[in-house]
């Protein structure tokens, strides 16, 4: 017989006995997985962007460009390109070590009075500043003239010093730095400035307010304690311009990066993103998206909120999109939403959402796209019998059992919490169709994964399968055996739920002695028998299968899943 059951605390007994799945525990668990990744994002300074001197520069002898002149940050998704040098590199490095050399005489000139020596020495900082190393980034710092350039963002009848001013202090939040930006006094006439009548200062104003949002939070909480949201919406006009476009959508989606303050309204944002989530632009389409991903983890009632601004058609629809920069912000959007209540997922099914899942589950997409299209289907498969069905009618299942046969651990995991999660709400039928696409052998390889939530998510899969097996056998006068703990028992999944008493966790043990208790009571008594010839080598008197066994033959009521 198995060994006695522990003692285990009154909490540990109340959770070891679950009739399914918790379903808030399968659809937020990976939430701390999600933010780890983010924040390792976040580190490899994949949000901020530099404006190098490829980009168009307003001199003080040349006119002011149009908007659309100025050029816009490069690259719409994560993370964007190394900026390109200008043709001939070397010379303006050469200045540049020239220029460092005198930098007390541009200092000299920034602090004075004249504003055209202003102009001139802040446009010899901002070339300075078109080389990304952080030690040119240092000696400017050292020079203490953050706060000068701070001030000239407040020279409203200079536009053109205005504007070099911000771009130097652009470049500057683009590095390590980005927090001395931030507490020089610059951010509260950086939001001033977007309201200024010229195009170019304003362009230029959004783009440093970006970097800034780029960077810590406390830099992101000096951006909300000035009001920058609803300034910075107000910039999205019909008549923008593409470059402009992309760089208030780039700033708007840092801004909403990571928990918001209570008092930002989500509607007016979600208002803009539904429009721009059907741009032909992808840059504009991929930072619309991530703002969707960052709001649904970020604020409570986004989900619902982002539902009722119609984001889910389009979405689903971007599900297809060639771009893999656009499609990993979208699925990760879905996911999000997918982590919603019941009604909520429902708004996704109506959507067609199953469909292209099935597609991306069947073909070859790269990894993190099918692992995210894993968890939507988990997520889904947590929810009632009729949004189980609808997983089994999009034809969903095979590629799952396929993927926890063929492919990498980490994509394996996630197929295994859609099978679980499906199998824990299944009614008889579901468990019949899923039994016949061959679900037993690769539920039965998760009891090995250390992962305790998914180990006992499968368990329960296993009760309500073995459950439906013996409700079955009753209804048949002359079958004395459970079909489905007769399959368990040949592929070697008695050797890992016995394997299982070892774990350290109540609830796993638990279920695990009830399993057994209940459905190989006969089988363990004689393992354990020493006068039982090979009774001490169990895995010796089992013939155990390969992964592509006959799994228990399926009522014929039940429809072959279609090809």
């Amino acid at each position: 017989m198995p060994r006695a059951p522990r003692r285990p605390s009154d909490e540990a007994r109340r959770g070891a006995y679950k009739p399914r799945v918790d379903f808030s525990r399968s659809r937020r668990r990976r939430e701390d997985g999600l933010l780890a990744l983010r924040r390792l994002d976040r580190d490899a300074g994949l949000f901020k962007r530099r404006r190098d001197e490829t980009s168009p520069a307003v001199h003080a002898s040349d006119p002011a460009p149009t908007p659309a002149e100025v050029e816009s940050p490069a690259a719409g998704a994560r993370p964007p390109p190394t900026p390109s040098s200008p043709p001939d590199a070397e010379a303006p490095r050469d200045a540049a070590e020239s220029e460092l050399e005198g930098l007390s005489e541009l200092v000299d000139k920034v602090c004075s009075d004249d504003t055209t020596s202003q102009l001139e020495a802040t446009v010899q900082f901002r070339k300075l500043l078109s080389d990304e190393k952080n030690s040119t980034v240092i000696k400017i710092i050292r020079a203490d003239v953050l706060p000068r350039f701070a001030e000239f963002l407040s020279r409203t009848g200079l536009p053109q010093l205005q504007m070099e001013a911000a771009w130097v202090l652009t470049n500057i939040a683009a590095s390590d730095y980005t927090l001395l930006v931030a507490e020089s006094g610059a951010v509260p006439r950086l939001v001033e400035l977007l309201g200024s009548p010229n195009a170019n200062v304003r362009h230029q104003a959004i783009w440093c307010l970006g970097n800034i949002a780029a960077d810590l939070p406390s830099c992101r909480d000096i951006l909300f304690d000035h009001g920058v949201v609803t300034p910075l919406l107000s910039q999205f006009r019909e008549d923008m311009k593409i470059p402009v476009l992309r760089t208030a959508m780039w700033a708007l989606s840092n801004l909403c990066f990571g928990k918001l303050p209570a008092e930002v309204q989500v509607k007016p944002i979600l208002e803009i993103v539904s429009q721009l989530i059907h741009s032909a632009d992808e840059k504009i389409l991929a930072d619309a998206c991530w703002t969707v991903y960052y709001l649904c983890g970020g604020v409570d009632d986004a989900i619902q909120d982002a539902l009722d601004a119609g984001v889910c058609p389009q979405l689903v629809n971007l599900l297809m999109h060639a771009s893999s920069s656009v499609l990993l912000p979208v699925i990760m959007a879905l996911a999000r939403i997918s982590a919603g209540d019941d009604a909520q997922v429902q708004v996704l099914i109506e959507n067609g959402i199953l469909n292209c899942l099935a597609q991306l589950l069947g073909r070859n997409y790269p990894k993190n796209i099918k692992k995210q299209a894993c968890l939507i289907v988990s997520n889904i498969a947590t929810g009632s019998k009729d949004q189980i069905q609808a997983v089994i009618d999009a034809s969903i299942i095979s590629p799952l059992i396929v993927i926890l046969k063929t492919s990498e651990t980490d994509i394996k995991k996630e197929a295994a919490w859609a099978l679980s999660n499906a199998a824990s709400g299944a009614s008889s039928e579901q468990i019949q169709y899923l039994v016949s696409r061959g679900c037993l052998e690769p539920l039965c390889n998760v009891l090995t994964y250390q992962d305790p939530d998914l180990v006992y998510t499968c368990l329960e899969g296993l009760e309500n399968i073995l459950q439906a097996g013996e409700a079955g056998k009753k209804g048949e006068e002359e079958s004395e055996t459970n079909p489905y703990a007769q399959f368990i028992l040949e592929s070697g999944g008695l050797d890992k739920l016995e394997d299982l008493q070892d774990v350290n966790s109540e609830r796993i043990y638990g279920l695990v002695m009830k399993l057994l208790q209940s459905y190989w009571e006969e089988e363990v008594s004689e393992s354990d028998d020493p006068n039982i010839p090979g009774s001490n080598d169990s895995a010796d008197s089992v013939e155990t299968t390969s992964e592509d066994a006959a799994q228990p033959p399926a009522p014929a009521s039940v429809a072959d899943e279609a090809e």
